[in-house]
């Protein structure tokens, strides 16, 4: 057996391993933290199949920022463990239906034409030179140019669009006046306030 293999079958027992500890785990902390092990798994398999760009991606994006959000919110919610319970326990038929669609769908797509395993077959091994990065960004920014930006164009729609449903409704939230900035006087930035003892008692 290769180096190779055996990294893929250790970094596979990782994967899978973390996985079922993760959904399998009460504490929600814990959970995430098992989450970006899977993750750095993941990561790992890509690197194996010289994907760097999306291992890179998985860990800086995914691991580095998601995971620390997801973090700060778990720790500033306050949930209670009865609450979870119970909703895990209404949502449990659901959810294994739905994970049932799910694999059906996996299998039925690695099984057909095109998509089998036999078919596909392994990927072609390159030279120390090669750079995966590379190969996406020629073809990102070439073939694909004018989807990529139109995918850039409708996620900065998409933000305008819901911090502009956010602060439609909020009276109360502040808002920037740039002409009475521009307009404000080196008075109105100071007030002197006395604090003597006779001031005191006057006010009193």
């Amino acid at each position: 057996m290769e180096f190779t293999s055996i990294l893929f079958y250790v970094f596979s027992l990782f994967f899978v391993g973390s996985s079922l500890v993760m959904i399998t785990s009460r504490n929600t902390a814990k959970a995430a933290l098992w989450l970006i092990l899977t993750f750095f798994s993941a990561a790992s398999l890509w690197l194996l199949l010289e994907a760097e760009f999306l291992a890179i991606t998985l860990i800086l994006i995914y691991v580095g920022a998601v995971m620390v959000l997801f973090m700060f919110v778990i720790k500033m919610l306050d949930t209670e463990a009865s609450t979870l319970r119970a909703q895990f326990t209404r949502y449990l038929p659901l959810g294994i239906f739905v994970s049932l669609v799910v694999i059906v769908q996996m299998a039925l797509v690695l099984n057909a034409g095109p998509f089998d395993l036999e078919t596909v077959g392994l990927p072609e091994q390159h030279g120390p030179s090669y750079s995966n990065i590379t190969a996406i960004a020629q073809q990102l920014y070439t073939v694909y140019v004018y989807p990529f930006e139109l995918a850039a164009v409708l996620l900065l729609i998409a933000i305008i669009a819901a911090i502009t449903l956010v602060h439609r409704t909020q009276v109360n939230s502040k808002k920037q006046n740039i002409s009475e900035q521009i307009n404000v006087q080196a008075k109105d930035r100071m007030r002197f306030a006395s604090i003597n003892k006779d001031s005191t008692k006057e006010n009193k």
